[in-house]
């Protein structure tokens, strides 16, 4: 038997670090299944028993209780005290204002898999067109090497960086893996992937484009 509790008037919502997690990559692990289910909400769903078997498709009430400590241990999910709606307004409307917050400079795009980018901040126009092609030339090239990377070096990050002699990233590019979708986060300078605007991104393209 399970030792643990929930705590009652709480509402689920991914941290930051939990909707990177949720789609940093394609793999299909467990708390990967349950931290997407919990983005294709339209709102913060109540926690309890009911609502953790249906989003993390298990019966068993132990484990998912287990699965849920587990993601809060590592800082991926958290329980709000009021409950949090899905925005509706067009994402051309609210992209630009949400990725000005997630870079230090305020210079970042939104690019697809195919290099064009559907919102930019801070970088002139064809500088953002540059750079959406470069993402979808990385994304090649490391599908091509991705057996070297990751089975022979263990590397398991899909993200990429131009920098500088100190190590520091001067231009980063960062995977989205959104139902069939790959984009990609070009952001100059340090990002700010654990600002709030971080999973409002996230949620708002896993509410567009998940399922499709």
């Amino acid at each position: 038997m399970s030792n643990y509790a929930l705590k009652k008037g709480l509402y689920l919502y991914p941290t930051p670090a939990g909707a990177y997690y949720a789609v940093c990559s394609v793999n299909k692990d467990r708390p990967r299944q349950f931290l997407r289910a919990l983005l294709a909400q339209e709102q913060t769903p109540e926690l309890n028993m009911i609502n953790l078997q249906k989003l993390m498709s298990q019966h068993e009430e132990a484990k998912c209780l287990e699965l849920l400590h587990h993601c809060q241990k590592l800082g991926w999910v958290q329980g709000l005290d009021t409950v949090h709606y899905y925005s509706h307004d067009a994402l051309e409307d609210i992209l630009p204002d949400l990725l000005s917050k997630i870079s230090e400079n305020g210079k970042v795009l939104l690019a697809d898999s195919q290099g064009f980018y559907l919102s930019s901040h801070g970088f002139p126009h064809e500088v953002a067109e540059e750079l959406s092609a470069l993402s979808a030339e990385i994304a090649t090239i490391h599908e091509r090497r991705s057996g070297l990377l990751m089975n022979n070096m263990g590397l398991a990050s899909n993200a990429w960086a131009v920098i500088d002699a100190y190590g520091n990233s001067q231009l980063g590019f960062w995977p989205l893996f959104i139902g069939n979708n790959r984009f990609v986060i070009a952001i100059s300078g340090i990002p700010h992937f654990n600002h709030p605007e971080f999973v409002s991104l996230v949620w708002a393209l896993s509410m567009r484009y998940a399922t499709k």
